[in-house]
């Protein structure tokens, strides 16, 4: 099963030199919906925007989908 990502979004916070708590500042999102980030967990499309408004940048700037190639192309097979 393929999973969420936010990896594009903590890379992008050292690009910008903030840190999470800026972040959660700036886009007036919770340390708790941040925590759920951290460990890969699906939060609220809002917080996303939030995010993305703050940090000028898009939803394929901080969020992907991720999974393993064998699971990818098993389900490619299929279609």
């Amino acid at each position: 099963m393929r999973k969420i990502s936010y990896k594009k979004l903590w890379k992008l916070l050292i690009d910008k030199d903030l840190n999470k708590k800026t972040l959660s500042k700036v886009a007036n999102i919770s340390q708790s919906t941040l925590t759920k980030m951290s460990k890969g967990e699906s939060v609220n499309i809002e917080m996303l925007a939030r995010i993305c408004n703050a940090l000028d940048c898009e939803f394929y700037d901080i969020v992907e989908m991720v999974g393993n190639e064998k699971e990818m192309s098993t389900h490619e097979g299929r279609n």
